[in-house]
């Protein structure tokens, strides 16, 4: 991966975190500094800490048909909290429904920033339309 992409996916997690702040009760963040820098702490403990966690829980995971992994994803979620300063997770539903919002919110952006070829680093998007025929 590149260097933009690298930027705009981060970019593109912190103004979900930004969401995450205005919909879940619980999760709080003081400015988009601290919600950059959360976004590339949970690009790495998502990276790093996650896959152990996920291979540690496995025999949950499959006891709770895959539950428990909103479990991991939620500690995954308050380890960035508490490493982050300026990023405060408080609360089960923040803790639950948090990674969940911010899964979505991600998605959402990224999907925008690929249709608009912001991420993909392809030419413009004119250049790329067809002309109708006559």
């Amino acid at each position: 991966m590149t260097i933009m992409p690298a930027f705009l996916t981060a970019l593109a997690t912190a103004l979900s975190l930004l969401i995450v702040d205005l919909v879940v009760p619980g999760v709080n963040i003081d400015n988009f500094v601290a919600a950059l820098v959360a976004a590339l702490v949970i690009g790495f403990i998502n990276g790093s800490v996650r896959p152990v966690l996920s291979t540690l829980s496995l025999p949950l995971n499959f006891l709770t048909l895959g539950a428990f992994s909103l479990v991991v994803n939620g500690i995954c979620f308050s380890l960035a909290a508490f490493l982050v300063p300026g990023f405060q997770v408080h609360g089960l539903i923040a803790f639950i429904l948090g990674p969940v919002v911010l899964s979505f919110a991600s998605t959402l952006i990224n999907n925008y920033f690929t249709e608009r070829k912001v991420l993909t680093g392809s030419e413009d998007a004119k250049d790329n339309a067809q002309l109708p025929s006559s």
